[in-house]
């Protein structure tokens, strides 16, 4: 199963972005006292007890009047409940229950969502576990008192949280279907993909950005084997300003991308690359899925001999983090080349889950590092002594060193084409990790 996905829903300034900090450990989210200036990384991956789980900090309300913080909550809420498996509810202590609240405990309440209600910024629990009491009126459960700026109260809320995920959730199911997010900006064209693939208008297309509602899971036989599409959701609405769009979609991407083995990253030909697409495509390489660029509406290109060159050319600078990404040239309204979507997705998954023997990989590493010596620094070289591969999904290797700062991250680079080299691994990242050991302990 993939692992949980829980939203923190709340008003400006009650403290969810301080809240999602303490929780991922890193100062992710932008914190300021001016209500509505969360942007920036809106999910991170948590762990308490060996339970795992993704984190969303829903944020981004403006308040202009009273009514727009409300319709706005409403619009988090509704995201929250689309896409979470259970809510954080935050408040806060020093401002009291108001009336938004009141409104948004409604809509929570009857989405029948787990929520766990949190009152914030409680330093002193004697001082304001009184004012805690009140936010019993809210009739969503009982109120957790926690200090997000001071870490108080935080276990028992993630027991809370916890106690929730289903049994078994974040381990992998026996459902050994590959499933394929589709994932890109609105209106690149994932929904007419999927209906092209499917032979039939399953999902709602229409020319207006954003009128696929909920992630849809299509189950599409192709050859006598399942797949599960899983096709991202576009908004709710459509005059949304455009960092609050782009905060939305990328919160239902995480999701997606999440309980996806392969990730096709479409984007639009005649746009070419934008950043947002370099975002969204981050998400797929950063969780180390499978992941095809799948670059939609070709035949509204006008091609000579040296496009398909050139276009890549241009794929590859912008994400040149992942050169492993594989590219695929579409279109949804011909159908062209899209029946060859499937051969690729299962060379991906293939070598996703490809194991390399260990005395195999040793043996590339000592010829790589006879071409090439490692780096040293103030006469001490680093040593290689034993390379092992220790999962798939991505494929994932641990090196053992002499010492680690001796690692330079071009090296590691270097052994990681080696090993390309030799297995391809097209379509899929690579993880490394550097162990240390000391001489004597060979």
């Amino acid at each position: 199963m993939s692992k949980p996905v829980v939203a923190i829903v709340g008003r400006p300034n009650v403290g969810k972005s301080t809240l999602f900090n303490a929780l991922a450990g890193e100062k992710i989210s932008i914190v300021k006292d001016t209500p509505g200036v969360t942007r920036d990384r809106i999910y991170a991956d948590v762990s308490w007890l060996n339970r795992e789980f993704t984190m969303i900090d829903t944020g981004g309300i403006e308040p202009d009047s009273r009514d727009v913080i409300l319709s706005q909550m409403r619009e988090q809420a509704q995201i929250a409940i689309d896409t979470a498996d259970v809510i954080v509810f935050l408040t806060d202590v020093r401002q009291g229950l108001v009336d938004a609240d009141s409104k948004v405990a409604d809509m929570l309440r009857r989405s029948g969502k787990p929520v766990v209600l949190v009152v914030n910024k409680v330093d002193n629990f004697e001082k304001y576990m009184p004012d805690v009491y009140e936010f019993y009126n809210l009739g969503i459960g009982d109120p957790i008192p926690v200090s997000a700026s001071s870490r108080l109260g935080l276990g028992d809320m993630l027991d809370a949280v916890t106690a929730h995920f289903p049994e078994g959730a974040g381990e992998d199911e026996e459902d050994d279907r590959p499933r394929i997010a589709i994932v890109g900006k609105p209106n690149v064209g994932k929904s007419s993909i999927i209906n092209r693939l499917l032979g039939e208008n399953r999902v709602i297309v229409s020319d207006i950005a954003g009128t696929t509602r909920d992630a849809v899971d299509t189950e599409i036989v192709h050859n006598g084997r399942e797949y599960i599409f899983i096709d991202t959701a576009g908004l709710r609405r459509k005059n949304k300003i455009k960092e609050e769009l782009e905060r939305y979609s990328i919160i239902r991407t995480v999701t997606a991308v999440e309980r996806a083995d392969v990730v096709l990253m479409v984007i639009d030909a005649t746009e070419g690359v934008t950043e947002q697409d370099a975002k969204i495509a981050g998400i797929a390489h950063e969780r180390g899925k499978g992941i095809i660029i799948v670059v939609n509406k070709w035949d509204a290109i006008e091609k000579n001999d040296r496009t398909m060159r050139e276009y890549e050319a241009k794929i590859r600078q912008t994400l040149s983090y992942m050169p492993y990404a594989e590219i695929m040239y579409v279109s949804a309204v011909t159908g062209q080349r899209l029946n060859k979507l499937y051969d690729m997705i299962d060379m991906v998954i293939e070598n996703q889950t490809l194991r390399i023997a260990t005395g195999v990989l040793n043996e590339i590493m000592t010829e790589a590092v006879a071409m090439q010596q490692p780096p040293s620094d103030k006469g001490k070289r680093l040593k290689l002594y034993y390379i092992t591969q220790v999962s798939v999904k991505p494929p994932t290797f641990v090196i053992f060193v002499n010492d680690k700062e001796l690692m330079h991250f071009s090296y590691t680079r270097y052994l990681e084409n080696k090993i390309r080299e030799a297995f391809g691994f097209r379509g899929t990242s690579l993880k490394f990790f550097i162990r240390e050991r000391k001489e004597k302990e060979q």
